[in-house]
């Protein structure tokens, strides 16, 4: 018996979603666990795996098509199996056929009645008797009508035959147009013909899809909706990476579970910060400026499928070893791409982080609807004058962006100076906690 894969709910306010990338192609076998679709919502990206052992029988939808929630995308179940719709497009009506049971990994909420609504699936084209069934995956079949490729002229190389990606691409090339053979023109009359990226055969052509083009959305947007500003500051933090050493060694001392790292340290200093300053901690919404009385620490974390920004919630309740602890599981589950959508939303306030990548200042771009958002650059070793005698000191570049409608220059600036003071007095961090 088949089993539907729908699209899942991967967080309360998720109503629909995109498909990503197809991991496996009609007609290939797929495994129970094995993954054979990537979705996204608006915040997160995720594989979709099989319910059941058997052969994926059918892929409803193309790469970037958006499905409501609870929506069919494809089938698994025995090679050659009818699943319901074909039952109903071809007129059978009997209750004697194959059944199919839908299955969500993720949500309850899908029911047999959203099946009645779709359309029917088009019927694939049939060659001329003898021949065979042309087997085509959904993007392939999408790439040939962008590109103008006749289907019944191109020889899959996929599985049993089937039509990729690949070999549209192919036919594509093979049927571009043919070398000018006109005469060379005088020189006065030369016409210079400007060369199509897509006729540079060494060049590397991506699909602007899935999570870089949410992240890209979403960058754009925030640009263009909000006046941002952003204001720099250098600030010693000699005493701060030495209280993080003895930090280190008497956790290790004492047994304790982890270690304090400098994004910790900032994390606590910003909340304290915040605090003091509770116009940073804000959002501009429907012509309202609501400054939050809790702080939802965004701690902005790359991986592999672009940038995300789990969340501290209730940051100001945290000891500065709490506080640790939940960044670095949050910064784990980050890596490893383990983050649900109630993870990465929520929060007040960003911190972005590039001082692994060696830069110093830079321009972040604020998360809406936040007021601010703290740029994190690489420590420098620098030479200063004390006394008239050259003192090495370590210096971390700041950058703080906010939104120019809800704040000025100034107060951001007092804002900044009070995360300052807290990195060079590095011992009210821990007097906060007691």
């Amino acid at each position: 018996m088949s089993k539907a894969i729908v699209m899942p709910k991967m967080g309360m306010g998720m109503k629909e979603g995109t498909v990503v990338l197809w991991h496996k192609e009609e007609g290939e076998t797929v495994e129970k666990g094995e993954p054979v679709v990537s979705v996204s919502s608006d915040k997160i990206e995720n594989e979709i795996e099989s319910p059941v052992d058997g052969t994926l029988i059918k892929a409803m939808v193309d790469v970037d098509e958006v499905v409501p929630v609870g929506q069919p995308i494809a089938y698994v179940g025995e090679p050659g199996e009818r699943i319901e719709e074909e039952a109903r497009s071809a007129g059978a009506g009997n209750e004697g056929g194959n059944s199919v049971e839908a299955e969500n990994t993720d949500s309850n909420e899908y029911v047999a009645a959203s099946l009645a609504t779709m359309d029917p699936p088009t019927p694939e084209k049939t060659e001329a008797p003898g021949r065979g069934r042309k087997r085509v995956s959904p993007a392939a079949r999408k790439l040939a009508k962008q590109k103008s490729v006749d289907l019944e002229t191109v020889i899959g190389t996929g599985p049993q035959g089937r039509i990729t990606k690949a070999d549209i691409i192919k036919a594509a090339e093979q049927t571009a147009e043919p070398a000018n053979t006109e005469e060379v023109p005088k020189p006065t009359e030369v016409k210079l013909r400007i060369r199509k990226p897509e006729e540079d055969k060494n060049s590397n052509v991506r699909e602007y899809t899935g999570v870089r083009r949410i992240i890209g959305k979403r960058m754009h947007e925030s640009l263009q909706n909000t006046a941002q500003l952003t204001i720099m500051k250098s600030v010693d933090v000699t005493e701060l990476m030495n209280l993080q050493k003895k930090l280190r060694v008497e956790m290790g001392n004492l047994e304790v579970e982890g270690k304090i790292t400098v994004t910790d340290l900032l994390a606590k200093a910003v909340t304290l910060a915040l605090l003091k300053h509770p116009f940073m901690n804000s959002a501009l919404q429907d012509e309202r400026i609501e400054e939050y009385e809790h702080v939802h620490l965004g701690i902005a974390a790359a991986n592999d499928r672009g940038l995300v920004v789990p969340v501290v919630f209730n940051a100001e309740k945290e000891t500065l070893i709490g506080l640790s602890r939940q960044i670095g599981e949050l910064g784990r589950k980050a890596k490893e791409g383990l983050l649900t959508s109630d993870e990465i939303k929520g929060s007040t306030f960003t911190i972005t982080n590039l001082g692994a990548s060696g830069v110093s200042y830079f321009t972040p771009v604020l998360n809406p609807p936040e007021t601010g958002i703290l740029g994190v650059g690489s420590i420098e070793e620098q030479a200063v004058f004390k006394d008239g005698e050259p003192v090495p000191v370590k210096k971390l570049p700041l950058s703080l962006s906010f939104d120019h409608r809800v704040t000025d220059g100034e107060p951001a600036s007092r804002f900044l100076n009070t995360v300052a003071a807290y990195l060079e007095n590095p011992y009210m961090l821990l007097a906060s906690d007691r």
